[in-house]
């Protein structure tokens, strides 16, 4: 924006607030100075767009948009600036961690306009933020707001109404000194008893306020029904913590739903410690009228079952600010829901010689290869050296007592990406997990994976060849292609047409459903599949399995079990441990689980 120039003067006198305001939370806050721009293009180069200042929790920062400051009319407001942005770090959000959980919370209480609660969220936490800075510390916060509130020229909508009016009953103001009511007229009797029970949340969740996500959102949800995204922020001024997630690593614990998330999305009216009554959503019989979203609605929108929708996870990260691909959402989302079910992936006795141990020296005589001779122990013999009489060379054994070190088996993955299959990257794919688990089991073990994705004729992805970069790997397992069904025969021969005998030995997984039985057909060569099954198997040494999503029996089944393949049926998170489970303890005869 263009706008007045800003002053070195006032660039000294913020960066003197700037212990003061630290002290504001705690005499122990510590946080790195704050980048103050003097220009709005400076600020947006920080990436500061929203507001006149805004906060990084990737790596604590806050950033000031002087230049917006002063045409804002908050130049001397130093401290209840400063200080709020700190509060974000101190007090609320405080964490990526809990900023995401506040987002997941409002979603569901948001059935429709899921895609305001990271601008709710920022308001929620402004609410506690702002009470604190001004009823324990005394700060003019609300003088913030009516300077602002001067220098817009839209109109304030009912849900900013009822904001404003929130903070006037925290604050004990005459009512009109934020809202644009006249005084000692008030507002409409929705908005009014609205933001009473808004100011009860305020002080009765202070402690718990991530507890209090829900209510604040489900409060919020009729206005917003109504109103649309304008409702949140007239001025467009206070977006200050939306994007306070961008550039920090992704939360743990996101991929399975917080219990919270559902009971907490409640209307304050109905919650007995907000209401008075003791009245709950439970009571047959209450009769209070509110605005939230309704309960049966909110299973539209949230999970069923254990685990959030890959989608999902991936809307509440980039409602955190963060900007990832769909297949990097997916590729987080599997790896979490897989680390609690990693396996001990099978090993087999190395076949080669024990441990070589140094036995003694002989003599080195003309002819043999000169790097052979241990020249250290040839000059302590004699100082003279005399090749063929005072040369000699070390003696190696073997040490056939010790037990052959464990070989790790290397795992073959076929993941199945035709249009019958689940794709990974928008819905919970067991056949998907089932893979994730296994493949981060292998490499854990130190075995290597080669991974194909495919789908029709042609229509295949794969790493080159067997690898430990767990990336790549992944990147074929969870993609998707969505086309016919052909099973790439080609690279399952071609793997074993390659592979030597003292190469460590392979599992092949596929991982399909009823679409598995293409791999019965003739390759572009003209050979039968059976025939390049049977040898892919004879050269692996390691077994095969099939695990599929079935929902009959597809011919085949029994042949394919016949040939040495062994069938498993995945549907479930219960049958993916299981199988798991099976394939690292009894599907080798005679290797360690």
């Amino acid at each position: 924006m263009r706008g007045p120039a800003v002053p070195a003067e006032l660039v000294e006198e913020w960066q003197d607030r700037w212990s003061e305001a630290l002290g504001l939370w705690s005499r122990f806050t510590r946080l790195r100075p704050p980048t103050l721009c003097t220009t709005s293009a400076a600020a947006r180069r920080e990436g500061l767009t929203g507001s006149f200042a805004m906060i990084r929790l990737a790596d604590q920062s806050v950033v000031i948009d002087l230049q917006r400051i002063v045409a804002l009319g908050l130049a001397d407001r130093p401290l209840e600036v400063l200080g709020h942005e700190i509060g974000h770090h101190i007090a609320a959000p405080a964490s990526v961690t809990t900023s995401a959980r506040v987002i997941a919370r409002m979603r569901v209480a948001l059935p429709g306009v899921e895609h305001t609660a990271p601008m709710l969220a920022n308001l929620y936490a402004d609410l506690l933020i702002n009470d604190r800075l001004q009823r324990d510390r005394g700060l003019a916060i609300h003088e913030l707001y009516r300077a602002i509130a001067a220098a817009s020229t839209s109109r304030p909508s009912p849900l900013w109404r009822m904001y404003l009016r929130t903070y006037e009953i925290l604050w004990a103001l005459q009512g009109g000194t934020l809202t644009d009511a006249e005084p000692g007229i008030p507002l409409e009797p929705r908005v009014e008893g609205d933001a009473q029970l808004c100011a009860r949340l305020v002080r009765s969740y202070a402690s718990q306020w991530a507890s209090g996500a829900g209510r604040f959102a489900a409060l919020c949800f009729g206005y917003l029904e109504a109103d649309g995204d304008d409702a949140l922020d007239p001025a467009g001024v206070w977006d200050d913590a939306t994007a306070a997630g961008a550039g920090a690593r992704v939360p743990p614990g996101l991929a399975e739903p917080d219990p919270e998330e559902e009971t907490g999305a409640i209307h304050p009216a109905l919650d007995p410690a907000l209401n008075g009554l003791g009245r709950t959503t439970a009571d047959p019989d209450n009769g209070t009228e509110v605005t939230g979203p309704p309960r049966e609605d909110t299973s539209s929108t949230s999970s069923a079952g254990q685990h959030r929708e890959p989608f999902e996870y991936g809307e509440i990260l980039r409602a955190l600010g963060m900007d990832l691909t769909g297949h990097e959402v997916a590729v987080r989302y599997y790896r979490e829901l897989a680390q609690r079910h990693l396996v001990p992936f099978p090993s087999r006795p190395d076949p080669t010689p024990g441990e070589t141990l140094p036995e003694g020296f002989e003599p080195w005589t003309p002819g043999e290869a000169l790097a052979d001779i241990d020249w250290l122990q040839t000059v302590l013999t004699s100082p003279t050296v005399i090749p063929g009489v005072t040369t000699v060379q070390r003696v190696h054994g073997v040490d056939d007592m010790a037990p052959p070190a464990p070989v790790p088996v290397d795992l073959d993955i076929y993941i199945d990406s035709s249009g019958s299959m689940p794709n990974p990257q928008q819905r919970l794919s067991y056949p998907a997990l089932a893979g994730t688990v296994l493949v981060l089991s292998a490499l854990r073990a130190g075995a290597r994976v080669q991974a194909t994705l495919w789908s029709g004729a042609q229509q295949f992805q794969t790493t080159d060849g067997f690898t430990e970069d767990r990336d790549a790997i992944l990147r074929v397992v969870l993609g998707h292609i969505g086309g016919g069904t052909a099973f790439p025969l080609h690279v399952l021969r071609d793997t074993y047409r390659q592979r030597r005998d003292d190469d460590r030995p392979a599992h092949i997984l596929v991982v399909s459903d009823d679409g598995v039985t293409t791999i019965f057909n003739d390759d572009e060569e003209g050979t039968p599949g059976r025939e390049v099954q049977a040898e892919a198997l004879r050269r692996a040494r390691g077994g095969g399995t099939w695990v599929l999503e079935l929902f009959g029996t597809p011919s085949g089944i029994e042949e394919a079990r016949a040939m040495g393949w062994t069938i498993e049926e995945v549907d479930d998170l219960e049958g993916l441990v299981a199988f798991a489970r099976r394939f690292a303890r009894a599907t080798y005869t005679g290797t360690a689980a």
